[in-house]
């Protein structure tokens, strides 16, 4: 067997008609037999090139609505037939089975028919079943068989035979990507059934992802990575356009998704500033220039090169004040061109518009791989509403501090563990994150708000007169007496320690409001 092999027979049967007609017209005048049907061979056809139909090549009709078009030995037996064997060559002779050399096939839209609400039964009819089977007997034989699954691979086998043939090399590539495309297929399809049974963890969990592209590295250079998109319509990262900028890397990407989805909890015009995948800085505010003005105010040493989000149209006013200090990356749902303009002056600047933000409440699983596996969750889709709160002190917060507890609670959901965070009109003032003990994170916070009153030239500390939320209980009272020392009022945090009644003491002694919420935050 050669190692160019040309192709004298091709079966083509696409979805996605995107350059078929012109690949068809280009074997045809090699002197290639085409094969098609249905909407495909309509196509060829129209086109004025001689195509023969499947059910006329093989001597089988189409029956069942369509449902059978190439299950049958004369497309499987001109696919999986061995070159090299001559028994295979003498059966196939004896059942007039001719050898297919090419297939390009791309699957019915299933993917698509889901993303669109599709019903049941259009969601069953879009699964394609003769489609891969085509598919997977190609990409067995290739050793003298070329399968193409993606419209973008017709180019590359053009070239190839217009050098006089496939190479064995990009044959077994395509073979693989193949493979790849019927396993993510059936993965789609798996996961919509098991969602339709209210399966969150099925006995076997397929997952998949597109590649959309190789990067420079990983959290360090010596490491390696790539971006793969999972195919869902969450706004993020995956279905940003990068208006400008430089390349994102694995970091960027890895904290931009931080602050996308925390930016996404707040209802009013709000700034996220995120360094190190922690909130650094978060206000909420009347518009998006002031939000950024309270946000930077609670750590403006660390929202130095890092990476900015928000949940309105970016203007003009807004991006002056961002562009002012170093940022890495900026992502918004859209921005006007006065805010363009401003970020142009930044040419290393990545500007991401999103075309909206995700849903806080909206169901969804997390992977994170373990040694020999992975560990699978549901998102952390847990918000508290003032309905919510359970006042457990003598003194019950007062309006303004239930609506900045609501705030540092939701804040805090998106801070590493163990996290404390201070708010005050609805802007942080301190932030502690990723200690090993709550009391810890609650010093650090307090001494960032003590650091960032000096930065703005002020003589008190942020914190004072500020609340205070803990992502889980305070399982001793030294946390929230550093918090009380701060200058704190008021507490949010989950409650359910065996040593409840003792904080309540304290916070009590200290003239605190508490609340629990019942619910925790952890974050790793």
């Amino acid at each position: 067997m050669t190692e160019r092999l040309p192709v004298r027979r091709a079966l083509l049967s696409v979805s996605d008609k995107a350059g078929i007609v012109e690949f068809a017209r280009f074997l045809a005048a090699r002197g290639a037999e085409i094969l098609s049907t249905g909407g495909t061979a309509a196509a060829i056809r129209a086109a004025g090139i001689a195509v023969k139909d499947v059910s006329e090549h093989t001597g089988f009709p189409e029956i069942l609505d369509g449902r059978v078009k190439t299950l049958v030995p004369g497309v499987h037996g001109g696919l999986l037939g061995r070159r090299d064997l001559p028994e295979h060559a003498a059966q196939m002779e004896r059942h007039a089975i001719a050898p297919i050399d090419l297939v390009a096939v791309n699957l019915y839209p299933f993917e698509a028919a889901v993303a669109r609400g599709a019903g049941f039964d259009d969601c069953i009819e879009n699964i394609d079943i003769g489609g891969p089977a085509m598919i997977r007997s190609a990409a067995k034989n290739h050793a003298a068989v070329v399968v193409v699954t993606e419209p973008s691979q017709l180019a590359e086998v053009t070239a190839e035979l217009e050098a006089g043939g496939t190479t064995l090399g990009t044959r077994r590539r395509l073979a693989a990507a193949a493979y790849a495309r019927t396993a993510a297929y059936d993965a789609a399809i798996s996961a919509w059934f098991a969602a339709r049974e209210g399966e969150a963890f099925p006995p076997r969990l397929a997952l998949s992802g597109v590649l959309r592209g190789t990067l420079r590295y990983g959290e360090n250079p010596h490491q390696r990575a790539a971006f793969y998109a999972d195919g869902t319509a969450r706004p993020g990262i995956a279905t940003a356009a990068q208006v400008q900028g430089k390349e994102l890397s694995y970091n960027n990407l890895n904290d931009t998704d931080a602050a996308f989805e925390c930016v996404a909890e707040f209802d009013r015009p709000a700034i996220v500033i995120v360094k190190h995948a922690n909130p650094c800085g978060v206000a909420e505010a009347a518009d998006l220039a002031v939000a950024w003005d309270l946000a930077l105010r609670c750590d403006p040493v660390s929202a130095f090169g890092g990476i900015v989000a928000a949940n309105r149209t970016l203007d003009a006013a807004a991006a002056e004040r961002i562009a002012a200090i170093f940022t890495e990356v900026v992502v918004a749902p859209d921005a006007d061109e006065g805010a363009k303009a401003v970020f142009a002056r930044r040419k290393n600047l990545r500007l991401l518009l999103t075309g909206g933000l995700p849903d806080p409440a909206a169901p969804g699983l997390l992977v994170r791989s373990v040694a020999g596996g992975f560990l699978a969750q549901t998102r952390d889709d847990g918000r508290v509403t003032e309905n919510a709160l359970r006042t457990v002190t003598r003194r019950a917060p007062t309006e303004r501090e239930i609506a900045d507890l609501l705030f540092a609670f939701r804040v805090c959901k998106h801070v590493k563990s163990n996290a404390i965070v201070y708010a005050r009109n609805l802007a942080t003032v301190g932030i502690g994150a990723g200690q090993m003990n709550r009391v810890e994170s609650s010093r650090i916070a307090a001494w960032k708000s003590e650091a960032a009153a000096k930065a703005a030239g002020l003589d008190r500390p942020l914190a004072e007169g500020s609340v205070v939320a803990s992502d889980a209980f305070f399982p001793f009272a030294d946390g929230l007496e550093t918090a009380a020392a701060a200058g704190a009022t008021a507490v949010i945090q989950p409650g359910g320690s065996i040593r409840d009644e003792e904080v309540i003491a304290a916070a009590d002694r200290a003239g605190l409001a508490m609340v629990f919420t019942g619910l925790r935050h952890f974050r790793h």
